[in-house]
């Protein structure tokens, strides 16, 4: 069956929490009450609430190979059941089940080499699938971990980025490159200890990693340093848009000339609608994750915005469940 629909947080403080947290996941509670303005004691009650409750969860995920889009055509009545296949993959990113075609999409990381037996094989036998269009992304214009609802000012993003612990550095907001993850040595075992612990809390204390991993808390806050700086690994703040009052998620497959890509691409990331939006193969280059409060505001997006003179087609499917957001599974069907 599927989760039980998310309620609204509390109040605006907590959604700014939210967006504090979707900025860095691992920031300490000080940091976030410094940025934000607010005491410390509070952010710290309200910030743990919602984490205790499911509403936000922070987790980790290897960047292993290069992302790869998957539409996927169902037999009638399959769409869930093949899209909790691709969602159980330990390779998928996101899936979600979609009005419209195709039936379901999700994102795969998949080392170059491995390209073929996936569309050759492994998608074909996945639990009724009657078609499936794979589409390697060129870039990332935009990921789940760089957006926010538009709900912190310029001054408290920038002090959220500033205050990061100087043993790791990674800036959580760098539009995600395509590394060479296809190529890069294998994670050390007490590395893959690490992003084991932290893919089932992100926010875990570098002394509680340590003894995980076996190794002392100054290695362990090096090497995650390390494994952020270097791509291999990104922590991400999880959550359903509902809570921050966007519970009408749609996804937007749009075609444009090569010479209005950037325009185009340029105009989505100003949007806080747009949660996700890469550059793929095929027909209709854009991809594009959005959220909005109603479904009149959905309309006004795919109708009146301005960068749509450029577009020469734009196709519109609403986000029906979905079953893993950020490398995380959907509550309901963890194990």
């Amino acid at each position: 069956m599927d989760a039980p629909q998310t309620g609204p947080v509390t109040d605006s403080l907590d959604r700014r929490i939210i967006s504090a947290l979707q900025i860095d996941g691992r920031a300490a509670w000080h940091r976030i009450a410094a940025a934000l303005g607010e005491p410390e004691r509070t952010v710290v009650r309200r910030g743990t609430r919602l984490l205790e409750s499911g509403l936000v969860r922070i987790g980790a995920m290897a960047m292993r190979g290069r992302s790869v889009v998957v539409g996927v055509r169902c037999a009638p009545g399959r769409a869930r059941v093949t899209a909790t296949a691709l969602a159980r993959r330990p390779d998928c990113v996101f899936a979600h089940v979609l009005t419209g075609t195709p039936d379901c999409v999700a994102e795969l990381r998949c080392p170059r080499e491995r390209l073929a037996g996936l569309v050759l094989d492994e998608l074909a036998g996945l639990p009724g699938v009657t078609e499936t269009r794979t589409l390697p992304v060129l870039r990332h214009v935009r990921t789940i971990r760089e957006w926010h609802a538009g709900l912190l000012t310029d001054a408290e993003i920038a002090a959220l980025k500033g205050g990061a612990d100087p043993s790791d550095t990674a800036s959580p907001q760098v539009t995600d490159p395509l590394p060479p993850a296809d190529i890069s040595p294998e994670l050390s075992r007490a590395d893959r200890l690490l992003l084991h612990a932290l893919a089932e809390d992100g926010r875990r204390t570098y002394d509680e990693l340590a003894r995980v991993a076996g190794v002392s808390e100054a290695t362990a806050r090096r090497r995650l340093g390390t494994l952020r700086r270097e791509g291999r690994v990104r922590i991400r703040a999880v959550i359903e848009p509902a809570v921050l009052g966007l519970p009408v998620e749609a996804v937007l497959w749009a075609r444009t000339s090569p010479a209005e890509v950037d325009s185009v691409t340029a105009a989505l990331t100003e949007s806080a609608h747009v949660r996700y939006a890469s550059f793929v193969t095929g027909e209709r280059q854009l991809l594009i994750l959005t959220a909005f409060p109603d479904e009149t505001a959905l309309h006004d997006f795919v109708t009146r915005s301005p960068w749509l003179r450029a577009v020469a087609s734009l196709d519109v499917s609403l986000v029906l469940t979905t079953l893993k957001r950020g490398g995380m599974l959907a509550p309901w069907l963890r194990d």
